[in-house]
């Protein structure tokens, strides 16, 4: 069984954060962050990466425990419909961005840098006016990684 790196992986979205605000360059990195869960969920982890490996949700965890109200989710908000609607918006905004980018390395990573901090943002508002890792319950790559494991359980076994 693998350990769980969660009590450290939050130093990777600050360093990110760090390196991108040094040089906009390094905004690219974030691709990793949106990679690696579709990478483990196309190889059967599911979403392993969310419970294991999250930059983000380790943050969003250790740094909010004292500062989070601990109110539960609305329900209404924790749902399929929001779930999905979130990741159609998230993949358009970021479409869109890297579509305006015209493949400019600077613009590109610039547009991954913004749509990180944009959702890191609303993470940690989330996490303040509820629980910590509220975030983590619409994440569009959770969602995703969700879908993909989905789609893989309803695969008919092959043939010999």
């Amino acid at each position: 069984m693998k350990k769980s790196i969660m009590s450290w992986s939050w130093v990777f979205i600050v360093l990110f954060f760090t390196l991108g605000i040094i040089d906009i360059r390094f905004g690219i990195l974030g691709l990793i962050c949106m990679l690696v869960p579709i990478y483990l969920a196309l190889r059967g982890g599911g979403r392993v990466h969310c419970a294991k490996y999250c930059p983000r949700g380790a943050m969003l965890g250790k740094f909010l425990q004292k500062l989070s109200f601990n109110n539960s989710l609305p329900k209404f908000i924790n749902n399929k419909i929001v779930k999905n609607l979130m990741l159609l918006w998230m993949v358009g905004m970021f479409s869109i961005s890297l579509f305006i980018s015209r493949g400019d390395f600077t613009k590109t990573a610039y547009a991954i840098f913004r749509m990180m901090a944009m959702s890191t943002t609303v993470g940690i508002f989330m996490g303040v006016v509820f629980k910590p890792r509220s975030w983590c319950q619409i994440c569009p790559m959770g969602t995703a990684t969700g879908l993909i494991e989905k789609s893989q359980k309803r695969k008919p076994a092959k043939a010999a």
